[in-house]
């Protein structure tokens, strides 16, 4: 079966062809580091992991490249208090950067115990404002972005003048945009309400500027993607991936500039990963329907009964297909675990069968690996690929009970094929050879929580951490060096 993947931008699963047999570009939009990660986020990347392994195991090279956004971004409006680094660095009285390494370090660290692999090229947007501002004279040049009080923009009337069309991938008629809105602080800098910003004037309150051609200011959000993004992988590349909420305008944008700058799609396929809910709700500090991922697996949280080890969370979010909306609960993490317990039994039981040369009657591997194959194939079924596992599962337990037979041939083969897909493509990890190594990654999360509540003079939080882990039988020891543990 040939790969299939499921293009955003033509609302169907197409035949996957890459740009240069053997080899894949893909980019993902990273995180914007100005708060911890959230579960949500966890959820997107861990669907592109899932992909990115799935492509190299079926046999292609891939150059993966995923953002860090670490520049910060006003809306049109140019209201500083609208920049979340901004707020940020007002509200934990730290410089911008303070900010950037924190939360790309707190990024690193939580998607590490999530198992999840690193891209081969991880670029920044402070990184590239040189190219950056390239692309922004390119568009001027080319007549589709123009100049207005030290600041740059979009022309989306001009680019659907030209016969291109602003609004293919989310399918929105910008006509009617058009027709429809009005500017409510008259026309401004902005000849059109939905031209977007390429370059932004700093105000005298901006904290992160840049020199540029216009003045002083800092590049638009959606620039910065296509600028590192056909940086790394050329003009027009492969795959690009991203959360279900960035396709408008955020995507929208850059197939817009790719187009407008180079007279050619930036990307074949666009594949969008959905939203994650908790207990059929939307996840939202607001609502305190809300959760870190670090508190999912301490268990410090109101909403889960006991702590979940990563690779069961990791296990749970790969149920679901990643274009699905995935809903997690406190059932749903117990079944979880169920499933993962019982998956990594097989495969430690499927080390002590004894092979025997009569054939099985109600199993067939060739099959069995066909199926699994084609669910991977289809685009990226994680569900039924984990489906297809359980059925060799259940294989597994009846050979063990002397209910059925395996040549030597196959057990070599079932064993290698079981341990591929599950470590090699899911990415599961068993939990007794890494407990020591988890024990000590989280414990090293925790204590940086605590010194950064210690800081912020939350002390109530702080005790909670350190007599929480004692009960546990983890005690912190403060010294001139910083926080060590012991376990007792």
């Amino acid at each position: 079966m040939q790969l299939k993947i499921y293009n955003s931008l033509a609302g169907e699963k197409e035949i996957f062809k890459p740009i240069l047999d053997g080899n894949v570009g893909m980019y993902v939009c990273g995180p914007t580091v100005y708060s911890n990660v959230h579960l949500g986020n966890v959820r997107t990347f861990l669907s592109f992991d899932f992909i990115y392994r799935s492509l190299m195991h079926i046999g292609y090279k891939v150059r993966y490249v995923r953002n860090i956004t670490d520049a910060g971004h006003l809306t049109d409006d140019g209201d500083v208090n609208n920049d979340r680094f901004v707020k940020q660095t007002r509200l934990e009285k730290l410089e911008p950067m303070e900010i950037v390494q924190k939360y790309t370090v707190d990024f690193h660290k939580v998607l590490d115990l999530f198992n999840l692999l690193p891209p081969n090229i991880e670029p920044t947007a402070t990184g590239h404002i040189v190219e950056q501002i390239e692309l922004t004279q390119k568009l001027i040049e080319r007549g589709f972005a123009y100049e207005s009080n030290g600041s740059v923009y979009f022309d989306v009337l001009e680019y659907n003048n030209r016969g291109l069309n602003y609004g293919e991938l989310s399918k929105r008629n910008i006509e009617e945009l058009f027709a429809n809105t009005r500017d409510l602080d008259g026309q401004g800098e902005k000849k059109n309400p939905q031209d977007f910003a390429l370059w932004k004037k700093a105000s005298p309150a901006h904290i992160m500027r840049w020199n540029s051609p216009w003045g002083e200011g800092f590049p638009g959000w959606h620039l910065e993607c296509t600028a590192m993004s056909t940086k790394y992988l050329g003009e027009t590349f492969d795959i690009h991936g991203g959360g279900m909420d960035l396709k408008f305008p955020h995507h929208e944008c850059e197939i817009a500039q790719g187009k407008a700058c180079n007279d050619a799609a930036p990307v074949n396929y666009w594949m969008h990963a959905n939203m994650l809910t908790m207990n059929s709700q939307r996840m939202s500090k607001s609502t305190g329907n809300y959760i870190l991922p670090m508190q999912l697996v301490t268990g410090e949280n109101d909403f889960f009964e006991k702590p979940f080890h990563p690779s069961i969370v990791r296990f749970c979010f790969l149920q679901a297909h990643y274009r699905s909306v995935l809903d997690i609960s406190n059932d749903a993490m117990l079944a979880s675990e169920k499933g993962f317990i019982r998956l990594m039994e097989a495969i430690k039981v499927l080390q002590s069968i004894t092979p025997n040369d009569e054939k099985s009657s109600g199993f067939s591997l060739e099959e069995w690996k066909s199926k699994a194959y084609d669910a991977l194939r289809d685009d990226f079924n994680s569900p039924v690929l984990i489906a297809h596992l359980f059925e060799a599962v259940k294989y597994i337990f009846a050979l063990n009970d002397g209910k059925e037979t395996i040549s030597t041939k196959d057990l070599e083969d079932l064993k290698s094929t079981l341990n591929a897909f599950v470590f090699d493509v899911l990415g599961l990890q068993t939990i007794e050879e890494n407990n020591n190594e988890k024990l000590d990654q989280t414990l090293k999360v925790l204590i940086e929580l605590r010194n950064q509540a210690r800081k912020s003079k939350n002390f109530e939080l702080s005790d909670q951490i350190r007599d929480k882990l004692l009960a546990e039988g983890i005690e912190l020891k403060d010294g001139r060096d910083g926080t060590s543990y012991v376990l007792n």
